[in-house]
């Protein structure tokens, strides 16, 4: 009888460790929950970055619209396609070559 009730207590004992480890690595707030939430922190971080660095260009594009006619004129040539009187203008095509005549 002795040496069952400390078979039981061990039994028992190896029971909350397991249930206790299960917690630990498997569990709702568990350690592969707790790396999954890691790098989703990371991913987050760097759109994050990637975002303020899109701000910071488009802040910078404002900043000089709003106070230089150079920043205009390079958008109208840019996205326009403006040309000033006696400029003459030169279009260079950057398509591959995919036959020639000879």
């Amino acid at each position: 009888m002795k040496y069952f009730s400390q078979f039981m207590l061990l039994a028992l004992a190896v029971a909350v460790l397991l249930g206790l480890q299960y917690q630990y690595w498997l569990g709702e707030n568990g350690q592969f929950e707790h790396n999954k939430l890691l790098t989703q922190i990371d991913e987050q971080q760097r759109l994050n970055d990637n975002q303020v660095a899109a701000n910071n260009l488009l802040r910078t594009d404002v900043h000089d619209l709003k106070t230089g006619l150079e920043a205009v004129e390079e958008h109208a040539r840019l996205d326009l396609g403006l040309i000033k009187p006696n400029e003459t203008f030169v279009q260079v095509s950057t398509a591959p070559t995919t036959h020639s005549r000879y």
